[in-house]
């Protein structure tokens, strides 16, 4: 199967937390960024989730946060790491960064958060991604 997000990171589950209806469901990328997903129970059980099982934490680039600097947010992912590229469009633009572990984030945000920002190759930054939107697939 294909699918159009962008952010498809590879890796194995390590770790399992499960709730009343969801469960906390965490990602360690081949890379070794941990990306954490918020899921049903039903899905961990359809998936047939178990620690070690190999999978892909899918995130489309609309749902990536883009900072600088030093901040403290309840988003359960926040990876480190600099901008490899910035590529303007009429209203929006696709910033890539590439995180401190390797793996390559894609983010789509708005040629104006760009240039408050000052975003550019090259500037350390963080990808923000909340639990709730990352779907995990197998």
């Amino acid at each position: 199967m294909s699918i159009s997000a962008r952010n498809q990171l590879k890796g194995k589950i390590e770790s399992i937390q499960e709730g009343a209806v969801n469960a906390i469901v965490t990602l360690k990328t081949d890379g070794g960024d941990k990306i954490t997903s918020s899921i049903s129970l039903e899905a961990v059980k359809d998936l047939e989730l178990v620690n070690g099982k190999e999978a892909v934490a899918v995130i489309k680039a609309t749902e990536v946060l883009i900072g600088i600097g030093d901040f403290k947010l309840s988003a359960r992912n926040q990876l480190s790491g600099e901008i490899v590229k910035v590529q303007e469009g009429a209203v929006n633009a696709i910033v890539t960064l590439k995180t401190e572990s390797g793996s390559t984030i894609s983010s789509t945000i708005s040629i104006s958060a760009v240039k408050e920002l000052g975003l550019a190759a090259g500037v350390k930054a963080k990808a923000v991604i909340k639990a709730t939107s990352v779907l995990i697939a197998v």
